[in-house]
Order: structure tokens, then sequence, then C-alpha cells
């Protein structure tokens, strides 16, 4: 058992609360364990200059931690860390794989994570509640007749696995994190592929037995990722 009383296979329990504010097309409050990230979606009318004239869209993101979301106050006024940067390339990433950018018209839709708690898998509530803040917004862009289609081709979750002690374990808090001698973070499709692998080996370093063990963790952490994300968006999911 762990200390939250958790088994090694269990993840936290989430929640994916939409419509959570006002003026975004798509926001959505994940709350995950003891873990609080605000992910809205809003459209602007521009896009990268890579993608003029390819006909194409663009998803991209911006992350960041509220001052009081740790014990101790980070300021908002910093520039982006390395650890933030990091994080924003890795959410840009896997959204953009998951839709259509050529549906998605000469737009870019700017997905902002605003961290409220840090509790541990921080970026993998920002991807998961991310998807669901995306999905409703090109639902709004379908239903203002800008897009025929609601262009999704892979719906996606993340997911931390680990080793602890000794024990591999899915979905880490800050104090396993803190303890782990192996760090990883999963994307996933709802069918089970990976569209993102970060491990780290923080002392020693683990075979492919392991790997494959920490996988398969986080594959049965997607199943109720999948679960939450589809019971959010319902009928929205089934494009």
């Amino acid at each position: 058992m762990r200390a939250d009383g958790r088994m090694p296979d269990e993840i936290r329990p989430l929640t994916l609360e939409r419509n959570y504010t006002r003026y975004a097309p798509g926001s959505v409050l994940a709350r995950w364990g003891n873990t609080q990230v605000l992910c809205t979606a809003m459209v602007e009318p521009t896009v990268p200059r890579h993608c003029i004239a390819q006909h194409m869209g663009w998803v991209t993101a911006e992350y960041c931690m509220l001052p009081s979301a740790s014990p101790e106050r980070r300021s908002l006024h910093l520039w982006p860390d390395g650890r933030t940067s990091e994080i924003q390339r890795i959410i840009g990433r896997a959204l953009r794989m998951s839709v259509d950018l050529h549906q998605i018209g000469e737009r870019t839709i700017w997905i902002d994570c605003d961290v409220i708690q840090a509790d541990g898998g921080t970026r993998t509530a920002s991807i998961t509640a991310s998807f669901v803040a995306l999905v409703d917004a090109l639902w709004d862009l379908k239903e203002k007749k800008i897009i025929a289609a609601v262009p999704v081709k892979h719906p996606i979750g993340a997911v931390s696995v680990g080793i602890v002690e000794g024990l591999s374990m899915l979905d880490l808090s800050a104090a396993e994190d803190q303890h782990a001698a192996v760090d990883m973070n999963v994307v996933m499709t709802h069918a089970g592929e990976f569209v993102e692998l970060q491990g780290t080996a923080e002392a020693e370093p683990f075979g492919p037995a392991r790997l494959k063990e920490l996988l398969d963790l986080a594959a049965k952490g997607m199943k109720g990722i999948k679960r939450a994300q589809s019971e959010a968006l319902g009928d929205r999911l089934r494009t």
C-alpha cells in the first residue's frame, strides 16, 4: 500500500469538469488526486509562418504554475525555465498529433494550462485535460459552421509511471516522484498506441523487462483516463 492507500497499479481519482470558464470555447478543470490544472482552448485566425499557404492550422500550448501551486511561491513574471518549455512542447506535440491540422483551416488553437495546485503529474494532467478542451473548441468551430467536421484522429491522454523503492508504480504523487529511481511520462491514444515516452533513470539503469512492466502499467492507467474523458465529452468524442 502507498501513503495515500493506493495499490501500485492504481491511479488517483480523476475528474474533468468542462465549461469551467466563460469566454474560452474549451475550458476544463482537471482534479487528479491533489493536483489541479485549468486548461483552456482559444482560437485565433492566424498561423505561424511555416503554416502560411500550407492550408493547415496549428495547435500550440503554454504552461505555467500559479504562485501558490506549490509550497514555495513561484513568480509568474519569470521567463519560462527549461522544465516549463519542455512541458509546453510535449503538450503541443501531443495535441497536434491528435487532430488533422489540414481540416482546421489557417487558424491557431492556443492551449493554456495553469497549474492551480501541484502534487505530481502536472504535465500528464495538462495533456489529459487539454485534449478535452481542444475537442470542445473544435466543436465550437463546427457549430459556427467555420469547419465542416471535428477532425479528431486519435483521442489521447497521459499518465506517469516509475520505480519507487524497487516497486513499479502508476501515477506518481509528488512525494513518490521525488524518491523515484525511474520516472516516466507516457502519452497514449485511446487505442493503446504510444505518442510520446519520456523516461529517465535517476540512479541505476533499467532493462527491457522493467520497461515493459512500466508500459503495461501505463496502459492500465490509460483505461481510467479514457473513461474519464469519455464521460466528460459524451457524444462529442464520437465524431
